[in-house]
C-alpha cells in the first residue's frame, strides 16, 4: 500500500494526494487488472457462448465495415 501525503487543505471534502510516480503507475495497473476482472465476471454471468479469440477478432472487423 502506497504511502499517501495529504498537502493543502480539506475544502469541501477534497484534499491533494501525492504519490510516488512508481505507486502511481502501480495503481494504473491494479485499476486496469481490476476492470478486466469485471469484464471478466460480466462475460460469465451473460450465460453467452465462448468464441474463439480469432473469430472474435474476425465478428468484430466485420461488423465495422
Amino acid at each position: 500500500m502506497p504511502k499517501l501525503k495529504s498537502r493543502g487543505r480539506k475544502k469541501n471534502n477534497k484534499i491533494t494526494i501525492v504519490l510516488d510516480v512508481k505507486e502511481y503507475e502501480q495503481l494504473l495497473e491494479d485499476l486496469e487488472e481490476l476492470d478486466a476482472i469485471r469484464a471478466y465476471d460480466e462475460a460469465k454471468e451473460s450465460g453467452g457462448r465462448a468464441i474463439p479469440f480469432d473469430q472474435a477478432i474476425k465478428e468484430i472487423r466485420q461488423s465495422r465495415k
